[in-house]
Order: structure tokens, then sequence, then C-alpha cells
């Protein structure tokens, strides 16, 4: 399960999101396992990516954000409107460096 952020640490990783684009597009079928396995593969390479999620309900986006949440193994930073950001820290060579707190 990915460790859980401080509010300094995701008011950092806001700051560095705020440029990015989705790189992730969650359509009308949901969560499925290829997302997963391309949300893990971005994770593995960015640390950090943004995904845009195809629903009209709120609770459904939640849902689903945090279901790719918990399956790929990030901490979600914010969600504005349809747009989440995921983190999760690289095993190998980290490239984020997080602020203490």
């Amino acid at each position: 399960m990915a460790a859980a952020l401080s509010n300094p640490q995701k008011r950092y990783l806001r700051g560095l999101a705020h440029d990015l684009k989705p790189v992730l597009l969650v359509g009308a079928k949901g969560i499925t396992d290829n997302l997963v396995a391309e949300a893990g593969i971005a994770l593995g390479h960015h640390e950090l990516i943004k995904v845009k999620v195809a629903a009209g309900d709120r609770e459904l986006r939640d849902e689903w954000l945090a279901e790719l949440c918990q399956r790929a193994d990030a901490a979600l930073v914010t969600r504005i409107g349809n747009i989440g950001v995921l983190y999760r820290r690289s095993q190998d060579k980290p490239l984020i460096v997080l602020p203490k707190g």
C-alpha cells in the first residue's frame, strides 16, 4: 500500500503536477486490468501522473480513482473535477524528492 502523504507533500506534488497533461483516460468501462497495468508503467517511469476520468457522476469518479490507486499501489494527491493526480515513489531511482512532513 502506498504511504500516506502529508499536507506539505501533497502541496508540493500539486505544484509539480500543475503543468502535466493527463496520460491515462478512464472510459466507460471503468478500471480494467489493462488500465491498471498502464498506470503502473506510467507511475514507474514518471512517479507523478494525471488521470482523466470520463464519468458524469462525482461518486463514480471518486470510486474509480480510489480503486485505481488501490490496485496500482499509488497515492491520490488531489482530484479536481474529472482529473486526478496519482503518485507512487519509484523503488529503483526516485525522481521526486518529497519535503519532510
